[in-house]
């Protein structure tokens, strides 16, 4: 299934506004958890940081971010899966 199918798909499963949990995993340190919530509060308006959930790994190296936004489309939710998915410290979003 091509990624434009699965979004389709995604769009048509939920019904918008929608409350969404996001995980994002990186590399702990160099400000990844503060890059991250900058990136999610310019793209959705609203955005309540105090919802923010963080996680590390057993050793300490990697961090992992919970984020609950408030999708209004799946375009929304899709640009932004997209713009975490490129930003240069994440290694994975969920």
């Amino acid at each position: 299934m091509s990624d434009t199918a699965v979004w389709e798909r995604i769009g048509q499963l939920l019904e918008f506004p929608v409350d969404f949990p996001i995980k994002v995993m990186g590399r702990r340190g160099g400000g990844f958890a503060q890059a991250i919530t900058d990136l999610v509060i310019a793209r959705v308006p609203g955005f309540d940081p105090g919802s923010i959930e963080l996680r590390s790994s057993s050793r300490g190296g990697w961090l992992s971010i919970t984020l609950l936004i408030r999708a209004h489309s799946r375009e929304q939710l899709q640009g932004l899966y997209e713009a975490l998915s490129a930003h240069p410290m994440v290694r994975v979003v969920l």
